[in-house]
Parts: C-alpha cells; sequence; structure tokens
C-alpha cells in the first residue's frame, strides 16, 4: 500500500551509519524494519515450513574447527581462482531477482558497483529475473576487468534462451549458471499473500514473455521456466556457447558425478536458498558427503564444486572452502545490504566478510586457500539434525531485535 511504502521510506530515514555495522545479520535485521511488506516477503521467504530455509544456516553451527598453532600468519592471502579467473575473494554475490523492490532506482546496478568499487573485487552473479536489464548492469561496473557471470533459466521457448546467451556472452560475461531445481517455484506461503503488482521492479530480460500478476511475485515471474529440462539439453547448451557451464542447483551426489561426466565446468550445490523443495538437505551438508566421492573416482579435477545457501560468517566460508568448495555464494544479505544502502551497503558487506575470513584464517593456523582441508574440521555433528522453531543468532537478531533507536544508541 501507498502507506506502507511511506512508512517505509520514513523508516530508511532512520537507518544508522554504515559505520555502525558490524555484521551481515545487521544488514538482515534492518531491512526486516524497513523494506516493504511486498519486499520483505518476496526476499525473505522460504518454501512451506521454511525448515530448509532454516537448515541451510543452521547446518553450518555443526561443524567446528581443529585449528593449528605456531604458525606464522602475519600475511595472509584469501586470494583464489573461479572458473578460470584469479579472484581477490572466495566469495561471490549470488543472483537474486528483483533488486528494485528494495534499492528502486538502481536495483542491480548498485551490486555492480558495489562488487567493483573498493579495493576488494567480488564476482557478481547476474540473475535472468534482474529488474534491470544485462547491458545495465554489465555498463555499471566500475571496472572492465569485473567479473560478472549470468544465472540462466531456460525458456520454454528455446529460441528466447539461445537469443539470451548468445547477448550476454557477447556483453562479456565469463560463465553461465544453468538453474536446474525450478522446474516448478516452490510454495513460499509470505510471498504468496501478497499479489505481485509492481511492475516498476519487473524483469528486463525475458521482456518477450507473458508475465501475469499472480500470488507472489515468485509466481508472476515464473510462468516462462522450461519444466522438462533435462540433461540432454543442458549437453546441447554447451554446443550453443563457448562460456563454462555451471549447473546451479544440484542436491545430491549422484548429480555431481554426472555432470562431471557429461564435462560441465561445475556445479552449485544449492537448494535456491531454501525457497523450493522444502526438507531438502543444506548444501554443506551435500558436500561434506561428495566430494570424498569424487576423489575416490577421480572426478576432484573434472569440475569446480561451488555452495551457496545459509552462509553469513567468513567461518562458514572457510568451512565449505575446508571441505572442498571452489566457491562460496551469498544472495539475500546482499540483497539487504543493497536495499538498505545502495552500492556502499554491498561494499561494506564485502569488507565485513573479507575481514571476518582473513582474522579467521589467522586463527586457524593458515595462510592461504590452498592450505583449507577437511582435516581441520570436527565433522561428527553435522548430521545430527533438529527440526523446530528456530533459536539462533540469525533468528534472534532478526525478529526479536533491538528497535532502530536502541540500534543507532548502540
Amino acid at each position: 500500500t501507498k502507506e506502507d511504502i511511506a512508512r517505509k521510506e520514513q523508516l530508511k530515514s532512520l537507518l544508522p551509519p554504515l559505520d555502525n555495522i558490524i555484521n551481515l545479520y545487521d544488514f538482515e535485521y534492518l531491512a526486516s524494519q524497513t523494506l516493504t511488506k511486498q519486499a520483505w516477503a518476496y526476499y525473505s521467504s522460504g518454501a512451506n515450513d521454511e525448515v530448509t530455509h532454516r537448515e541451510n544456516h543452521n547446518a553450518y553451527h555443526r561443524i567446528f574447527f581443529k585449528p593449528k598453532i605456531l604458525v606464522d600468519v602475519r600475511k595472509v592471502d584469501i586470494s583464489t581462482d573461479m572458473l578460470g579467473s584469479h579472484v581477490d575473494v572466495p566469495f561471490y554475490v549470488s543472483a537474486t531477482a528483483l533488486c528494485k523492490l528494495g534499492n528502486p532506482l538502481e536495483g542491480e546496478k548498485d551490486v555492480a558497483r558495489g562488487c567493483g568499487q573498493g579495493v576488494t573485487k567480488v564476482p557478481q552473479m547476474i540473475s535472468t529475473l534482474a529488474s534491470c536489464s544485462p547491458e545495465e548492469i554489465i555498463e555499471a561496473a566500475p571496472s572492465d576487468k569485473q567479473i560478472q557471470w549470468y544465472q540462466l533459466y531456460v525458456n520454454s521457448d528455446r529460441k528466447i534462451t539461445d537469443d539470451l546467451v548468445k547477448n550476454v556472452e557477447k556483453l562479456g560475461v565469463k560463465a553461465l549458471f544453468v538453474t536446474v531445481d525450478a522446474p516448478s517455484l516452490g510454495q513460499k506461503e509470505k510471498d504468496m499473500k501478497l499479489k505481485f503488482s509492481n511492475t516498476k521492479a519487473g524483469f528486463k530480460a525475458m521482456k518477450k514473455t507473458n508475465v501475469e500478476e499472480s500470488q507472489g511475485a515468485s509466481r508472476a515471474l515464473s510462468k516462462f521456466i522450461d519444466p522438462s529440462l533435462t540433461w540432454k539439453d543442458i549437453e546441447e547448451l554447451k554446443k550453443k556457447t563457448k562460456l563454462p557451464i555451471v549447473i546451479k542447483g544440484v542436491q545430491r551426489t549422484e548429480d555431481v558425478i554426472k555432470a562431471a561426466e557429461i564435462g560441465v565446468s561445475g556445479v552449485v550445490l544449492s537448494n535456491h536458498g531454501g525457497r523450493q523443495l522444502d526438507f531438502s538437505r543444506a548444501p554443506i551438508e551435500v558436500l561434506a558427503e561428495t566430494m570424498p566421492i569424487l576423489e575416490q573416482r577421480n572426478l576432484k579435477d573434472k569440475l569446480e564444486v561451488f555452495v551457496d545457501g545459509g552462509v553469513r560468517r567468513g567461518t562458514d566460508v572457510l568451512k565449505a572452502l575446508c571441505l572442498g568448495a571452489k566457491g562460496v555464494g551469498l544472495g539475500r544479505p546482499f540483497l539487504y545490504a543493497n536495499s538498505c544502502y545502495g552500492r556502499n551497503g554491498v561494499e561494506k558487506a564485502i569488507e565485513i566478510l573479507r575481514d571476518e575470513i582473513e582474522m579467521s584464517m589467522r586463527l586457524l593456523g593458515v595462510t592461504s586457500i590452498a592450505e583449507l582441508k577437511p582435516d581441520l574440521l570436527d565433522l561428527s555433528t553435522l548430521k545430527a539434525r533438529t527440526v523446530g522453531v528456530p533459536n539462533d543468532v540469525l533468528y534472534n537478531e532478526v525478529y526479536e531485535g533491538p528497535t532502530l533507536t536502541e540500534f543507532e544508541d548502540a
């Protein structure tokens, strides 16, 4: 409603200075207080009872470290390589749709700017369902050396998809991430309660597709996704582009093996941030199970394994890297940072995560990404799942946190 939008704009004027933000949870709490009802419902919702949404985060809390001591850690290098490109940090901004719901003027363009304007450059994955066109987002990048990937939903009209792939390849994206876990979009009930009618935030890349208002933004934007997509289609796509192809949304070891066998460049272990099939396992758990099997079958070097979902701390990133992930994706935290503070919020979120990774690597007794190995972890309680009301820092900070005034005073 107009009243909701006006009230939220007034709240945004009360946001504390960026210097007061000390972790990624802060962005999420502030977004929960200042986003419109539609934006918050779309960004924050998970499928059904949101068990998987919570489990993605909780699973990291069941992994503990076994740090080394008496190691010279004066110099720590957190740079690494992803898909043939050298990157400053072992994480990336994952694709998220409709950034203009939270940042109505600049949307994904501010994400591009935040990823490239600071000392640390971070890869940005551009969504098919972005509010801005690929041209606008790529043009907004501060440097032509900035790494940008493209997340692809395959359209039932394959000519639209083929044209889109040719276009983004021409624009200079470095890889295609094909989302395969959304033959039908999950039932996000918080989102469904609000009819999607914000045409200003509508997506650009699939403009030839008819998109109707319906229950929730997710359903409104999912009409074109082809539910008949198969492995054969991935193999056909490989013939149509020179870009590395990464399959995004893999949730079991057997499918990682299949992906390695057909020769894609990588996979993302992901359950769509808990937005698809509720009670899917946490990607970090799938990673712990998968990497030893790939090594046994001599497939570990055949493809790069990425992971996303529930990552909120530098220690989460390090746990994934110890288990063999090539890189770690974060979606919602950057949505919230962008919604509250635009490009500067994105840059601040990057700085926070970078600093947490550097500090934790020193405390762990390692000086490079290559030194992160499974022997630094205790996985004995990883599968000790419990399902119930969320009772962790994420829940407490966002839903039972301080008022905006208390936050600013702190």
